[in-house]
């Protein structure tokens, strides 16, 4: 009967012990940032950013987590080098005085051990506006070339550019929407 009565107690003081986050290092060779916007209602431009890094603080059994991923805005790539110019100009991103933007969240949402939102926000252009990211896809892993667990997924959101400043084209037609894709694999370090 006192063994019982420990292990009863032992099993509380484990299920009231604080949870432990683990630390993921973002994974910049399976993470990409990558945006869309509609072209006149006839094609979409898309693009991504080559630069990016950040990490993941993630506790399943808390269903907490931290993510900050911080992204090289002059490092855009459309493929077409005229484009990419544009896209790092004064008219959109502004690359020269704000080489960076940065994604910050804090605001896990699960279904089961499953990511399925995160929230938080967004700093584009100076301005910090609240973005919340579906996850399309995630999961853990154990990789076996890195002999470590990773986690990751597809996330996705729109976001009106206008409301971070970025104006250009929008009397001609251009959309507002973005739609902004990130495909993220962190390692456990």
């Amino acid at each position: 009967m006192k063994k019982t009565a420990l292990a009863l107690a032992a099993t509380f003081v484990a299920l009231a012990a604080p949870a432990h986050a683990n630390t993921y290092a973002i994974d910049p060779t399976h993470t990409f940032v990558t945006f869309e916007i509609d072209h006149f209602g006839t094609s979409t431009n898309r693009a991504r950013f080559d630069k990016k890094e950040g990490s993941v603080s993630f506790d399943r059994a808390a269903k907490t987590g931290k993510v900050e991923i911080t992204i090289d805005t002059t490092s855009v790539n459309s493929g077409t080098a005229p484009f990419d110019k544009h896209l790092q100009s004064k008219d959109i991103l502004n690359a020269a005085e704000f080489p960076t933007a940065k994604f910050v969240a804090d605001k896990f949402s699960f279904n089961g051990d499953k990511v399925t939102e995160v929230g938080g926000s967004l700093t584009l252009l100076g301005k910090t506006l609240p973005v919340t990211l579906k996850a399309n896809k995630f999961n853990c892993y154990n990789s076996p070339m890195l002999k470590r667990e990773v986690c990751g997924g597809d996330f996705e959101t729109t976001i009106a550019r206008s409301q971070f400043g970025v104006n250009y084209g929008l009397n001609y037609g251009f959309s507002d929407n973005v739609r902004l894709i990130v495909q993220v694999e962190a390692v456990k370090q």
